[in-house]
């Protein structure tokens, strides 16, 4: 039942929320840890309990107008006469402050701000009537209305009494930006005088914002200084909370008075790592694997699979939502350990070259350091690539097997704990084993496809050396990345069953590493859209694209004595093999984030919460299975981020140092007219087709491109292909020339132009353009 005292001093360590209320207890920790907390006492929750004993407050709830009966109850009532003596023993001299402090407010997850009533400088004589008042607010029609919404019942009231602070300057400080979000910003907000007004809303107030030390200035009503000095008692308190907090403050003679402090409720979330150094990061490559904001659940996944630093540098990072490598950290170790050109050559073949204005910035390790971190980034790299060769031919082999019988275990989960004990059985294996293995096939082979491509280039040329590196789909279709395309022409022609084709390509679409994106396995009209498309038989490109390749080794033949062309067609070959094996791998990755989302579904079911899961990480979604209620406090914040950044436009490929997504998108911006100067990117597939471009923002919208048509898009992936033989040519904003756009186009035979950075802005659904593969240029026609 908690304490039965009526009045407990104000660092009373029973001073706690079901005694003294949120408000109470928030400045009992303050006033024990030694900040500058007015003089004061709590009247406590048993003070409220003895006033309204023997009052029939649930009826009044039941009558027509429930807060003017029990304000009119409360206004004719007599405080106790061993409450009134309590109360006047322990008042401090002159005037007082009286603020309610509810069991039911300040609370990380329901903040109740406003919804009770404060009484500035009141005298001796009038306390009495301010704490009836305060006990009276519990009950306005406001306050009955909130805790309702918010599923509150049995609410009690405290009061504090506090020493009255006549000061000069007032107002708030919260230790995170209230706005934005961001946890590196101090705000400041002053006005003069007691500061109600401020808090009210009824006057403009000065603002000061603290970052890395320096303060920015609204106004002057506080020197520097002085905002440091708050900012620096904004940090004492945020420690004792473990959480950001606003505070208000006060200053009288000199002295800084700290009134009340609250934990900020559903604070905006920052994600950005942009802001954690000057680093070069990129999205070219990623950005096809993952087009879209990712959700915090997406985000866990990713961190799961790699989290890895070079010197405490991330090597990845969250920037707005979207996923970005650490180009930085990566060419930092490849240059200590001799391979800084090699890296590169490579680099620029995933991710498409550096912009001239951005450069490569250092890691600010010294030489040792940095030596010594990218040693510890190999030998973790060996060893995990031997786990990957040891493993993973078993691992493919049995990957589809092993998707459905954890599915079906996942799906037979009926209780939270039941499925919480599926993911120690089953589904821990699918993430930190197979999961992490298919992610490192999926990264495998770019240095080799480098050094033989400049190799070929050299001695025959762009256009044959990208004519000799296609076949990697095989006699057999044994590339995957292929696989939806092929698999439709095959089932078009009875080849295969709808069973088949579903079992084999329903986990691969443009979102497919988003565990909150439904797969198209889910969807019963997903084939039947697939199939109500323009009939492209991708066969009779696959054939016309190996005579051009057939041409191209007899050329090489004759340029090259016979033991040079068989080494050379050896090296290719065995690219060949890893670009298959790469793609196998890829396509499993996919499989294994089909059966993660499913065990993420199945957690909202069983739990009740429903696509709550995909707002939070994995351990606090097995905290939930677990009975721990805790995390959800943070999915509305969590929400409202996630929505904030998916309003922004895709952000630029290569980013340098500090960026913030919603200062560079701005306000909002109509599509310029179609450019007429040519527009240069990445040679991705060579050849030259001229054709009427077709702007194709979504997959979704994809059905409108006709044969013939050059495809224009931001990004391709595996969900683009079965547009891809219909197409005369596709152009792409984001790519490099061994990202899936130009992967599948040189398979095809398709011309392509990837990296362009700004295509689809510069094009219209309508223009006539020429697309020249080999050079990596667009021109629009008149």
């Amino acid at each position: 039942m908690g304490t039965t005292a009526l009045v407990l001093p104000l660092a009373d360590p029973a001073a706690d929320l079901a005694a003294v209320g949120g408000k109470g207890a928030a400045l009992a920790r303050l006033a024990a840890a030694g900040l500058p907390v007015p003089d004061g006492f709590h009247l406590t929750t048993h003070a409220y309990r003895r006033f309204t004993a023997g009052l029939d407050i649930d009826g009044m709830l039941r009558g027509d107008d429930p807060a003017a009966a029990i304000a009119a109850a409360f206004a004719g009532r007599e405080v106790p006469a061993d409450v009134a003596a309590a109360v006047r023993a322990a008042l401090p001299p002159g005037p007082v402050a009286v603020r309610s402090s509810a069991t039911t407010e300040d609370l990380p997850e329901l903040s109740f701000a406003g919804q009770h009533d404060t009484f500035l400088d009141v005298p001796a004589d009038g306390v009495l009537d301010a704490v009836r008042r305060c006990w009276a607010s519990l009950w306005t029609a406001r306050a009955i209305d909130y805790r309702a919404r918010n599923g509150i019942t049995d609410p009690a009231l405290a009061v504090v009494v506090q020493r009255m602070v006549p000061a000069e300057v007032a107002g708030v400080l919260f230790t995170a930006n209230p706005v934005t979000g961001a946890r590196g910003e101090t705000v400041v907000n002053a006005a003069p005088g007691l500061g109600d007004a401020l808090v009210g809303g009824e006057v403009t107030p000065d603002e000061y914002v603290v970052a890395d030390g320096r303060v920015r200035r609204g106004g002057d009503l506080l020197t520097d200084a002085r905002v440091l000095e708050l900012a620096a008692l904004g940090e004492r308190a945020q420690g004792l909370f473990g959480t950001p907090v606003d505070v208000e403050w006060a200053r009288h003679d000199d002295r800084w008075w700290v009134l009340q402090a609250r934990p900020i409720t559903a604070l905006p979330e920052v994600w950005n790592d942009s802001l954690r150094g000057d680093y070069l990061w990129t999205c070219a490559n990623l950005r096809e694997a993952v087009p879209s904001v990712m959700t915090p659940a997406t985000w866990s996944l990713a961190r799961a699979l790699d989290d890895r630093t070079v010197g405490g540098h991330p090597t990845s990072g969250n920037i707005g939502g979207r996923f970005y490598l650490n180009l930085s950290a990566a060419l930092a170790v490849a240059s200590a350990l001799g391979l800084g050109r090699p890296a590169r050559r490579a680099a620029e073949q995933v991710f498409g070259p550096v912009p001239a204005d951005l450069g490569v910035p250092p890691l600010p390790l010294s030489r040792p350091a940095l030596l010594r971190a990218a040693l510890g980034a190999a030998l973790v790299f060996l060893r995990q690539d031997r786990e990957y060769r040891a493993r993973i031919d078993d691992l493919l082999a049995t990957a589809p097997a092993a998707a459905e019988r954890v599915l079906a275990a996942v799906r037979a989960a009926g209780t939270p704990a039941e499925l919480r004990a599926r993911w120690d059985s089953d589904v821990d294996e699918v993430l930190n084993v197979r999961a992490r293995l298919f992610n490192m096939g999926a990264r495998n082979g770019p240095m080799s496809s480098t050094r033989v491509r400049g190799r070929l280039v050299a001695l025959v040329g762009e256009d044959d050396a990208a004519a000799l590196l296609t076949g990697a789909h095989g006699a057999g279709g044994e590339l995957v990345s292929l696989g939806p395309v092929l698999g439709l022409a095959g089932l078009r022609r009875g080849e295969i069953s709808r069973e088949d084709y579903v079992r084999a390509h329903g986990h691969r679409f443009d979102d497919e590493f988003e565990v909150s994106a439904p797969r198209p396995a889910e969807d019963p009209a997903w084939l039947d859209r697939q199939l109500a498309g323009p009939d492209v038989d991708p066969r009779e490109l696959l054939a016309g694209q190996a005579e051009l390749r057939d041409a191209a080794w007899a050329r090489l033949r004759r340029a090259v004595p016979p033991r040079k062309a068989a080494r050379l067609r050896r090296r290719v070959d065995k690219l060949t093999e890893l670009a298959r094996e790469r793609e196998r791998a890829r396509s499993e990755f996919a499989r294994a984030f089909a059966v993660l989302r499913a065990f993420l579904v199945r957690a909202g079911e069983v739990t009740g919460r429903g696509d709550d899961v995909f707002f939070l990480s994995l351990p606090e979604t097995l905290r939930l299975l677990e009975g721990d209620t805790a995390p959800l406090a943070r999915v509305k914040a969590r929400r409202a981020t996630y929505e904030r950044y998916r309003a922004l436009p895709p952000y630029p490929t290569h980013l340098r140092g500090r960026f913030e997504p919603e200062a560079w998108a701005g306000p909002a911006t109509t599509r310029p007219d179609g450019s007429e100067g040519a527009i240069t990117g990445l040679p991705g597939s060579a050849g030259v087709a001229e054709g009427v471009a077709r702007v194709v923002l979504d997959v979704a919208d994809g059905a409108a491109l006709e044969p013939g048509e050059v495809l224009v898009t931001t990004v391709t992936n595996i969900g683009w292909t079965p547009l891809f033989p219909r197409a005369a040519a596709v152009v792409t904003d984001v790519g490099a020339p061994l990202s899936h756009a130009a992967v599948v186009a040189r398979e095809l035979g398709i011309p392509a132009v990837v990296g362009c950075g700004d295509a689809t802005t510069r094009l219209r659904t309508g223009d006539r353009v020429r697309v020249d593969g080999g050079r990596g240029t667009v021109t629009p026609l008149r």
